[in-house]
């Protein structure tokens, strides 16, 4: 059996995702977590799956489509609501919806899918309407629907799980989704009044598609590219040119062109100039292969010959959390779909290979070509004259067979252990002139990784957590307006707005060069890291140094904190290294420490800890940051401290506590001691505090006092009454547990010597009842047959069989009857009043009586 190359690739790369995983772990250097930074959320109490986001054209207003609502936001700052407009669906078509087996509570509702702009007055909004996608008109004046209600089959989809992409191009709508409840029929459309499009229902054209993003390429004005606007989709769908087991998934990119009017006989209301092909993102020399496509974003700005396509890919088989980031030149794709071969089906025996490269004669106009200025000069001036030949040859090769590779022909970013959702792309011009794509990238836990390539190498500048909660960002919106540029990420809990940069988090020269953010540069005259604005150019008090050189920043002089600690206790030494490139190193009067022996450790892989201190402890320690970038090693004194160690006199046990005085912005420690006969005693003057290396020309920003002996008043009392409250609690108990017996003592329900106690105690308190001693006798002789033992030799007496009757006594007659009466009063009574078992033998009690 023989495999293509391709496919071999990619299974061998899903193979070897555990082991290659582990080697492109590019970590973010600085992770933000939401209460770090400034952040604006909106969110709408009831309101959820903000999925839908469209800024506005002069950038000033944020359209969100959420879960049966529509929300217009200030794009500057979302937590401000400007209007809202609601959506709901009716009861009865709840009801509808809940017969065919969908959720009441979740599925019947309008999810709004499309939100695009049809008018500067007016959207275009459609929803899942409860599994009956519909669309309508909403007036940006009043912010109220039209209520026009139109059909959104095969422009919406109808259930809000289903996948689906759309944009409008000049009031015409092309929509990506399923055109059917089932969502068996996937279907790529132009919703036109006059020449409504769509593709051809079969499985070489569309297979299982789960769509991404779509978007207009517009005609160049020099005319070089194909002469006409083209609209591209991006999805993923599986394979037709292969055939396995499993489900082999292959990112493609198609192509239809916007003056496209479908054909006379052939393909009539369909696309003439439908053609895809497949997008290749991939590692070679590590067999690498990324074949999901989960987001596209397309970059246009100034000075971009053409425009520049990312896409985020993960793997198949993803058990590891690969994501990549690879980059198409629009010239790329535009040579595939004019110049490429095709391909076309087959059978091979014994092969997994379904479609193979077409190598016979092309007709002429070439299929799936736009109508260009060739064409028209051929008279061919729309689809519609076509001939059948060429339009057949379409309908059978829709698939081209080469693929559209990456610029440099590798990603631009490889990321283990997260899932990428959703991208966009800013581009940025430093200080010395280069410009940087700065990529901004969603994950599955709601964070937001900036990153930026940088020398051949992929340097993810910073992580932000966007949400409380861990949740996908389900979409991501970049609003590049000049001297305000925000990033917009919505989720099913709502929608966060972010800054581009963070620059003024940090704090010293160093920290802001080697953060290598294009965005950013330090501020010598302000000594502050600053957001450079689009106008700034080199100037000598901005240092900015992509390369992460940071020997043009000043040297800075670190204040310190003094510590005092009691001999033979333990020290904890702070260390702010927010880094998560950098390596932490501590030094011990200019000495690197080996934290590792039980001497010295490190506590959250920052913190010092220092046990068992003796006097040799005291000194200077300084915490380093060591950072490598590329060659060179960058160091930073993140923190400074200043330690003393002191053997404190033991004070008599009736002394007072001691006394903490502050001046000005240093602690002083006196410890007074309470006289005694005798000569005065003298206190002890406070010990002057270790001198500041002479290298230090500041004074310490403060003084932190730690001694383990001085406690607080409400500790010394604590002390001092653990005695008494011991002694507190062991009485209550006691006293709980003698009310408890006393209880059970005199409800009877503890035998023995405590019923005699009892009884007692209460002999007093009750009347004496009537005694019976005279008859218990008699009722003993009763219970006890005649004869049954002898008092000459000595027999134990046998009872009498129980009849299973208790015998009450007769209080009338004042003594107790015998066997014999009873049975004589028994014998006396009519057969009807005597009970049932009285003449019942004792022999045939026994089931073995029978067998006598």
């Amino acid at each position: 059996m023989r495999m293509c190359a391709p496919v071999g690739g990619l299974l061998a790369a899903l193979a070897m995702l555990f082991g290659m995983a582990m080697a492109f772990a590019p970590k973010p250097r600085i992770t933000w977590e939401r209460r770090e930074v400034h952040l604006e959320k909106f969110h709408e109490p009831g309101i959820f799956n903000y999925s839908v986001l469209l800024l506005s054209e002069d950038k000033t207003t944020l359209y969100v489509g959420a879960r049966e609502a529509v929300f217009a936001l200030s794009a500057h700052n979302i937590s401000v609501k400007q209007h809202e407009a609601y959506w709901r669906v009716s009861e009865d078509k709840k009801a509808k919806c809940a017969e065919k087996g969908k959720s009441r509570q979740t599925e019947c509702l309008n999810y709004i899918r499309v939100l695009q702009p049809l008018s500067a007055r007016a959207l275009y909004v459609c929803g899942t309407n409860a599994f009956q996608p519909a669309c309508d008109h909403l007036n940006l004046t009043s912010f109220k629907f039209l209520g026009r209600n139109e059909d959104g089959k095969g422009r919406c989809p109808f259930d809000p799980a289903q996948s689906y992409t759309s944009v409008m191009v000049d009031g015409e709508l092309y929509s990506g989704t399923s055109y059917n409840f089932l969502g068996s029929e996937p279907i790529i459309s132009r919703n036109s009044s006059h020449s409504p499009l769509r593709t051809e229902y079969a499985i070489p054209w569309l297979n299982e598609p789960s769509f991404v993003f779509a978007d207009v390429m517009r005609e160049r004005p020099d005319g070089v590219d194909s002469g006409d606007d083209r609209v591209y989709f991006f999805f993923t769908e599986v394979s037709v040119e292969y055939e396995f087991v499993f489900k082999l998934m292959i990112p493609r990119v198609a192509r239809v062109c916007k003056g496209d009017q479908g054909g006379l006989r052939t393909l009539q209301k369909k696309w003439t100039s439908f053609l895809k092909a497949r997008l290749i993102c991939s590692r070679p020399d590590s067999n690498l292969v990324f074949n999901v496509l989960q987001d596209v974003f397309v970059l246009r700005a100034q000075g971009l010959k053409e425009p520049v396509i990312y896409g985020v890919f993960t793997p198949q088989l993803n058990n590891v959390g690969l994501s990549a980031v690879c980059a198409y030149n629009l010239s790329t794709a535009e040579a595939v779909f004019s110049r490429g071969k095709y391909m076309q089906s087959t059978t091979v025996e014994q092969s997994h290979t379904k479609w193979v490269r077409y190598n016979g004669a092309v007709p002429t106009p070439r299929p799936g070509a736009c109508i260009n200025r060739e064409a028209r000069a051929a008279n061919f001036s729309s689809s519609l004259s076509l001939p059948d030949k060429t339009l057949q040859f379409v309908k059978d090769h829709p698939l081209m067979d080469s693929s559209v590779t990456p610029i440099d022909n590798r990603p631009r970013l490889i990321r283990s252990d997260v899932n990428y959702t959703q991208i966009v792309v800013d581009r940025m011009q430093a200080l010395d002139g280069t410009v940087y794509d700065v990529m901004f990238v969603g994950t599955d836990r709601g964070t937001l990784h900036k990153a930026v390539s940088l020398e051949n190498e992929a340097h993810i500048i910073e992580e932000t957590r966007l949400f409380e909660d861990p949740e996908p960002v389900q979409t991501l919106l970049l609003n590049s307006e000049q001297g305000r540029r925000f990033v917009y990420a919505g989720s099913s809990s709502g929608v966060v707005q972010a800054p581009v940069a963070f620059c003024e988090k940090h704090a010293t020269c160093k920290d802001c060069v080697l953060a290598r953010d294009p965005y950013c540069a330090w501020n010598q005259a302000t000594e502050a890291c600053v957001a450079l604005q689009p106008t700034d150019g080199p100037s000598r008090d901005l240092i900015q140094r992509m390369s992460g050189d940071t020997s043009a920043c000043p040297d800075e002089t670190k204040s310190f904190r003094q510590h005092f600690f009691k001999h033979g206790g333990t020290a904890e030494l702070k260390c702010s290294q927010k880094s998560n490139l950098a390596r932490v190193v501590w030094t011990f009067q200019n000495n690197e420490l080996e934290p590792e022996g039980p001497k010295y450790r490190l506590v959250g892989r920052k913190n010092l800890l220092i046990s068992s201190l003796s006097e040799g402890d005291s000194g200077v320690y300084q915490c380093l940051s060591e950072e490598r970038v590329g060659n060179r090693t960058a160091l930073q004194v993140v923190a400074k401290h200043v330690l003393e160690v002191r053997v404190l006199p033991r004070t008599p046990a009736a002394s007072t506590r001691p006394a903490v005085r502050a001046e000005g912005d240093r602690t002083l420690l006196r410890v007074p001691t309470e006289p005694t006969p005798g000569p005065p005693a003298q206190t002890p003057a406070p010990p002057p505090p270790s001198p500041a290396p002479t290298s230090v020309s500041c004074r310490p920003k403060t003084v932190i006092n730690t001694v383990p002996q001085v406690h607080s008043e409400k500790t010394m009392y604590l002390k001092s009454s653990d005695n008494r409250l011991l002694m507190f609690l062991f009485l209550l108990f006691f006293m709980l547990c003698l009310c408890l017996v006393s209880y059970n003592c005199y409800k009877g329900y503890l035998p023995g010597q405590c019923l005699k106690f009892r009884s007692a105690v209460l002999l007093g308190k009750k009347q004496p009842t009537a005694d019976f001693s005279e008859f218990e006798q008699s009722v003993k002789e009763t219970l006890v047959e005649q004869g049954s033992f002898s008092q000459q030799n000595g027999g134990q007496p046998r009872p009498a069989l129980d009849t299973g009757y208790e015998t009450e006594q007769d209080t009338m007659a004042s003594r107790v009857p015998t066997d014999r009466e009873d049975s004589q009063r028994l014998d006396d009574l009519p057969a009807r009043d005597r009970p049932f078992d009285v003449k019942c033998e004792l022999k045939y009690a026994d089931s073995d009586a029978d067998a006598d």
